[in-house]
């Protein structure tokens, strides 16, 4: 089938999200400037750079209480920093609980049981636990075209990686499997992993 997206597909659920699969998941932990502690995950994240190092995550709905945005982008707009934790396959259920459209007042730590953790270059929450944690001091905010539709881009200020996902020298995904976002509600993890040499290597 073919079809162009201002005309709509004609399917029972929209095709987009299942079609760029499977996509990180950035954990996004972050804190208001009334010190309030904020944790949701977003699909639409990556690295984007090596030197610095830097990130992206894109925000695409709004919240009546955040002036066209939600608690995540509200929070980095005020205070310039936050921090991406990456997504384990055990911690899936509690990164769903927090995927809610909660109150700005509730503290998605609480509400998931998810222990934090002081980050080391930002006054920010981290989850304690996380595989592996990226601290961003933000470096721009750029709206797209569409009602509420954010790309957040941070430099990466400090790296908390966790011992035993360290192996050999080398941060090994194979220890924590990480969860990924397909389409719909499906969720993919990574178990298997191979290496190819590129040309002239």
């Amino acid at each position: 089938m073919f079809y162009e997206p201002k005309d709509g597909h004609g399917l029972p659920h929209n095709p987009f999200s299942a079609i760029i699969a499977p996509r990180p998941i950035g954990w996004i932990a972050t804190r208001g400037t009334d010190g309030r502690d904020n944790l949701a995950p977003y699909s639409f994240f990556n690295a984007v750079a090596y030197a610095p190092p830097q990130v992206m995550f894109a925000s695409t709905s709004a919240k009546p209480d955040r002036d066209g945005t939600k608690d995540s982008v509200a929070n980095i707009r005020d205070t310039g920093v936050f921090a991406v934790n990456i997504v384990e396959y055990t911690a899936r259920d509690a990164m769903n609980q927090t995927s809610g459209s909660w109150d700005r007042d509730r503290d998605e730590f609480i509400l998931a049981s998810i222990e934090k953790a002081a980050c080391a270059t930002i006054d920010c929450p981290r989850v304690a636990n996380a595989p592996a944690t990226l601290e961003c001091k933000l470096t721009q905010i750029v709206q797209l075209a569409g009602a509420a539709n954010f790309v957040v881009f941070g430099e990466v200020t400090g790296v908390h990686l966790r011992d035993d996902c360290i192996v050999d020298g080398v941060f090994d995904v194979t220890t924590f499997n990480p969860l990924t976002r397909l389409g719909y509600r499906d969720y993919a993890v990574v178990r298997e992993v191979f290496s190819l040499k590129r040309p002239g290597e």
